[in-house]
């Protein structure tokens, strides 16, 4: 019975996965996404698989559910992989996209302050006005 319930668990993840990659690749953003909450996913994925391959280094008798779940867990890391890496992509589109360049403004005490961040130069300039 704890098989059935890991591998329905397992199944249900690897269902969702597919259109987690749907929605990365066809939005083009990485606005919205936690890359750090899909690296704890990826984490916990990994323990999961370790456990498996224990289990099957300790022997003993293990049915057809006992490998499909084991089979999901290798399925979902790919697809949670393949969503990381499309946020990282997406990152990139996001950055290209930034305007040529822009200020961001604070105002000090006596004095303004302007940094200009270009994204072709990969540079700060600090342009200080008293």
């Amino acid at each position: 019975m704890t098989d059935l319930l890991e591998a329905l668990m397992i199944v249900c993840f690897g269902l969702s996965w597919p259109v987690s990659i749907y929605k990365s690749y066809t939005s083009r953003t990485a606005k919205g996404k936690s890359v750090i909450f899909e690296i704890f996913i990826w984490v916990g994925y990994v323990f999961g698989i370790v456990r498996k391959i224990l289990q099957i280094a300790e022997g003993g008798d293990f049915g057809w559910l006992f490998y499909m779940a084991f089979a999901f867990y290798i399925l979902n890391i790919l697809e949670i992989t393949i969503d990381i890496a499309l946020y990282f992509r997406n990152s990139k589109i996001d950055y290209d996209n930034l305007p040529e360049a822009f200020l961001i403004t604070g105002y000090g005490t006596d004095h303004q302050q302007e940094i200009c961040l270009s994204r072709k130069r990969k540079k700060v300039t600090w342009n200080r006005k008293f």
